[in-house]
C-alpha cells in the first residue's frame, strides 16, 4: 500500500509539475498582492471614497479579475468594501464574486488542459474516488467557499480541473461564500480602522466564534462528502 501511494505521488508531481506550481502559487501569490495592497491603501485611503457610480462598476470589475489571478484575498476585498462603500456596496461584491468565480475556472481548464484529469484515469481508485466526489459536487463546492481559511483562487482552481460542471460551479460558489462573506462586509462597515481590521479580521471573541464555526462547519462536511465517496468506492471494488 505504501509502495502504491509513493508511487502515486511520485508520478503525480513528474506528469503534473506545472499544475502544481500554479496551485502553490494561488496560496503565495495573494498573500504578497493583499499586503500590497493595505500598503498602498494606508497612504491613499482617499482613491475610494464617494465613487460615481461608474467608478464603483469599474472598481467591481478590477475586483473580480484581480481575485479571479489571485493578486487579491476575497476577505480583504470583502472588508474594503463593506467599509468604503457600505451595503449599497454588497450586489456589486456579489458580481464581483460571480466575475471571479468565472474566470478562474476558464483560466484553470485553460492552463490545465485536462492533464490532471488524464493522469488520474492510469490509476483507477483514484479516478473513482473523483467520480464519486463529482457526483457530489454541488456540496464540495459550498463546503469549499463556506471555510474562510481555503483560499478562494486556490479553490477555483482545484475545482475546475477536476471537472466539476460550470453551472453547479458558480451557482454553488456564490452561495457558499454568503454566509463569510456577509459576516466580513458586515465587520467592514462596522469598523472604525480599516486598516487595523485588514491586519487582524479575527480580532474579537465574536470573530474567533464565528470563524471557528465556518472553519468547523466547512472541514467536517467535507470529511463526510470524501469519506462517503471513498467507501463507496471501496465497496464497489470488494463486490
Amino acid at each position: 500500500m505504501f509502495t502504491e501511494i509513493m508511487h502515486f505521488l511520485r508520478e503525480l508531481f513528474q506528469k503534473n509539475f506545472s499544475t502544481l506550481l500554479t496551485m502553490a502559487l494561488l496560496v503565495l501569490v495573494p498573500l504578497v498582492g493583499s499586503s500590497s495592497l493595505v500598503l498602498v491603501l494606508s497612504q491613499h485611503q482617499d482613491l475610494l471614497q464617494h465613487l460615481t457610480v461608474w467608478q464603483m462598476v469599474l472598481y467591481f470589475m478590477l475586483m473580480g479579475l484581480t481575485m479571479a489571478v489571485a493578486l487579491t484575498n476575497s476577505t480583504f476585498v470583502v472588508i474594503v468594501t463593506g467599509y468604503f462603500l457600505g451595503w449599497v456596496g454588497l450586489p456589486g461584491m456579489i458580481v464581483s464574486y460571480a466575475l471571479a468565480a468565472a474566470l478562474g475556472y476558464e483560466l484553470a481548464r485553460r492552463l490545465d488542459q485536462d492533464k490532471l484529469r488524464g493522469f488520474l484515469h492510469r490509476f483507477p481508485k483514484a479516478d473513482a474516488v473523483l467520480a464519486e466526489l463529482q457526483d457530489q459536487s454541488w456540496q464540495l463546492i459550498l463546503l469549499t467557499r463556506l471555510s474562510p481559511v481555503l483560499p478562494f483562487a486556490l479553490m477555483t482552481f482545484v475545482l475546475a480541473i477536476v471537472g466539476v460542471p460550470r453551472g453547479r460551479f458558480l451557482g454553488a460558489s456564490i452561495l457558499g461564500m454568503l454566509p463569510r462573506s456577509l459576516f466580513f462586509y458586515w465587520l467592514g462597515t462596522k469598523a472604525p480602522d480599516v486598516l487595523a481590521l485588514l491586519r487582524d479580521p479575527d480580532e474579537g471573541t465574536l470573530s474567533k466564534l464565528v470563524l471557528l464555526a465556518l472553519v468547523a462547519a466547512s472541514m467536517l462536511g467535507l470529511y463526510v462528502v470524501f469519506n462517503r465517496a471513498l467507501q463507496r468506492v471501496l465497496r464497489r471494488s470488494a463486490q
